[in-house]
């Protein structure tokens, strides 16, 4: 069983209080416990204290190096495939098992979320959907699968409303079967020595990887989905009716590109916005489950 985090062993000291206690009691950030805890462990570790301060700036200078040398390579050049490899190996052998467990939940949370807003739709949408076991399912374009997965939605979607004149509006009766708890489990991450790097300094370290793996296009394309965050939002609060829990959903205008230096911290956002969105759809499925959703559903 993985230990209890270190803020919720300590007593609680009034003249010198754990802002990441603080974070964890706090209930205005929908998020389950045991997530909440997991992404505060990680985000209170020493390698997102002392290490991420310098890894941060030498990817982002490895982004625009490595942007000045695909200049001299076929636009086309890509090895996707390695790529995946080398960020599955990477997962399994360094990065802490708070940070895994979070990275396979995004797969399922995502698909969920996509797979809610199809189901409730007034048109048929075909979704992909992608709900990774474990870290060597990853190795299957599991990444850039994702991006695109999120953009094919968006067409198919608006391409299907457009046809038939119609605009997503509240759902009748909304279907939240598809919602559940993913079945990846944080006890059955690696957990070797090495396995110390917290989610945001993996995530800067991958980044320049996947920049220099990929063809420009994809690259830009995979960082520019994080902007569609809140096109996601506003069709979950579009389809219950509760535009008031949009706050969390933000990462940034969909329709103002930003620079793919941020990318790394921009990742680390769409993450945590889908683990909320997520957390909601559950609280309102219990809600209706309980009988209390009253007028809302």
């Amino acid at each position: 069983m993985k230990p209890m985090p270190d803020f919720l062993a300590q007593v609680h000291d009034p003249r010198d209080p754990s802002p990441w206690l603080a974070l964890y009691l706090d209930q205005s950030t929908p998020l389950p416990d045991p997530v909440k805890a997991a992404w505060l462990a990680d985000s209170s570790s020493g390698s997102r204290q002392y290490l991420l301060p310098f890894l941060r700036p030498l990817a982002r200078m490895a982004i625009v190096l490595f942007q000045v040398c695909k200049v001299f390579v076929p636009r086309n050049w890509s090895h996707s495939r390695l790529l995946h490899r080398l960020l599955a190996w990477g997962l399994k052998r360094f990065v802490s098992p708070e940070a895994n467990w979070l990275i396979l939940r995004h797969f399922h949370l995502g698909s969920q979320v996509l797979a809610f807003i199809a189901t409730n739709s007034p048109v048929p949408v075909e979704t992909s959907p992608l709900e990774p076991e474990d870290l060597d399912a990853l190795k299957d374009d599991m990444f850039l699968k994702h991006d695109l997965n999120l953009f094919n939605f968006v067409i198919r979607l608006n391409q299907a409303l457009r046809a038939k004149g119609l605009e997503l509006k509240k759902a009748e009766a909304v279907d939240f079967s598809m919602i559940r708890e993913p079945g990846v489990r944080l006890e059955d991450m690696p957990k070797g020595r090495l396995n110390f790097l917290d989610l945001q300094s993996a995530i800067e370290l991958f980044t320049p990887l996947y920049q220099l793996m990929l063809t420009d296009n994809d690259f830009w394309r995979a960082a520019n989905s994080l902007q569609l965050d809140e096109t996601i939002g506003i069709y979950a609060a579009t389809l219950l009716d509760a535009p008031e829990h949009l706050i969390l959903v933000n990462n940034k205008h969909p329709l103002v590109p930003l620079s793919t230096l941020r990318a790394g911290h921009r990742l680390v956002i769409h993450g945590l916005s889908t683990e909320m969105l997520h957390c909601l759809l559950v609280k309102f499925r219990a809600a209706r489950e309980a009988g209390a959703a009253g007028g809302h559903l």
